[in-house]
Order: C-alpha cells, then sequence, then structure tokens
C-alpha cells in the first residue's frame, strides 16, 4: 500500500510539473526564464536580436516537448542530446542575463530612468543584491520613473519607503508652487517695468510735443 502511495505521488508529481524533470537544476532556469528573455524585444535596444529571441524561444519549447518525451520513456531522444540541448540553450540564456545586468549598469550611470525600469522589471536582473542602489536611484529621479512593477511593490511592502515617497511627492508640489510663484512676480516685475517705461515715453513725448508748439509759437510771432 506504502508503495502505491509513492508510485502515485510520483506520478501525480510528474504530470503536474511545469517543467521536465530530468536535468531540472539546468532546464529550470531555462524553462522560468524564456518568457523573460522573450519580452526583452519590448526594450528597443534589444530589438536587434529580435530573429534570435524568436528561433530560442522556438529551439526552447522543442527541448521542453523533447524533455517530456523522455520522462515518458520515448526513445525518440536520449538523455546525452537532451543535456547537449540544454547546455546549448543555456548558454544563451546566460548571454542575455548578462546583458540585461550590463544594460542596467549604464542605463543607471548615464540616467536613462526609462530603461533603468524596464530592466529592473525585466526579470531577467538579480534585483535582490541591488534593492538599495535600484531605491536610490528611484528616489532621485523619481519624477522621471513610474512606479509600476518591482518599485511599487517595494513601497508597498516597506511603510518606511511610502512615507519617505510621500514626502519626496510633497517636496516637488512645494517646489514646483514655489517655481510657479516666482515665475509670477518675474512676469509681474516685467508687467510694471514695462508699465513704468510706457508712462515714461508717453510723457517724454508729450513734453517734446510741447516743446514743439512752443518753437513754433515763437517763430510765428517773429514772422508777425
Amino acid at each position: 500500500m506504502r508503495n502505491f502511495f509513492l508510485y502515485f505521488l510520483l506520478l501525480s508529481t510528474l504530470l503536474f510539473a511545469q517543467n521536465p524533470i530530468a536535468y531540472a537544476a539546468l532546464g529550470d532556469v531555462i524553462y522560468n526564464n524564456v518568457n523573460k528573455i522573450e519580452n526583452l524585444k519590448n526594450i528597443d535596444e534589444y530589438k536587434i536580436y529580435d530573429e534570435k529571441i524568436d528561433k530560442y524561444v522556438a529551439d526552447v519549447k522543442q527541448a521542453k516537448k523533447e524533455g517530456f518525451a523522455l520522462e515518458n520513456g520515448s526513445d525518440s531522444v536520449t538523455k546525452q542530446v537532451y543535456l547537449n540541448k540544454l547546455r546549448a540553450l543555456a548558454k544563451t540564456n546566460d548571454f542575455f542575463v548578462r546583458s540585461v545586468a550590463s544594460s542596467y549598469d549604464a542605463a543607471k550611470k548615464q540616467e536613462e530612468s526609462r530603461r533603468f525600469s524596464q530592466l529592473i522589471n525585466s526579470g531577467l536582473l538579480d534585483v535582490s543584491e541591488r534593492k538599495k542602489e535600484i531605491v536610490d536611484y528611484y528616489f532621485a529621479h523619481a519624477q522621471d520613473m513610474n512606479t509600476t512593477g518591482l518599485i511599487q511593490s517595494y513601497l508597498d511592502a516597506d511603510a518606511k519607503l511610502r512615507a519617505k515617497k510621500e514626502a519626496q511627492q510633497k517636496r516637488y508640489k512645494s517646489k514646483k508652487e514655489r517655481e510657479a510663484e516666482r515665475i509670477r512676480q518675474i512676469r509681474e516685475n516685467d508687467r510694471r517695468t514695462k508699465e513704468k517705461l510706457e508712462n515714461k515715453l508717453q510723457k517724454e513725448l508729450k513734453e517734446k510735443k510741447l516743446e514743439i508748439r512752443e518753437y513754433q509759437k515763437e517763430e510765428l510771432n517773429k514772422t508777425i
């Protein structure tokens, strides 16, 4: 009875496993990352890899089928062939993981906030060891960034971060209000200066007209 239960448990595990069990330590990384790698096509700098990514995704799907076939006892693929295929796919997986890490460093250094957000939300970056620098970058560029995704999860999980965000938003609002007030004052000063200048010119013009009239009057008197 006990053996039957163990057999049933093993069968259930095989039936409901998302990935093939053979060489799972290697295969799981590949299968769990494939959709994330496919989504890199939504990032501008990775559009040059569109064809390579499409081929890689197709190869991963085929490998997954072969992995399940191997578990089912099919002789269409051998363990060695399947393992070699996983090793080849792992090289491509590792290439994109390294590329995302490198691109993240560049985006942070060059302060490209849109690309920075896309990369931290790609799922291919080890964000656990970069949490502090990600949070620091966010608060230094909050007005240029969307909190959707990883940043929002940090804010939701950490009351102190939420409080810091709210305080920063208030400061930003106050800064905008102060800037608006400064601009209003500059425009008001410009208006007053312009008005004074116009009044001065009008006064000078009026005085000039009076001078001309007096001169004309004097000249007229000389002729009489």
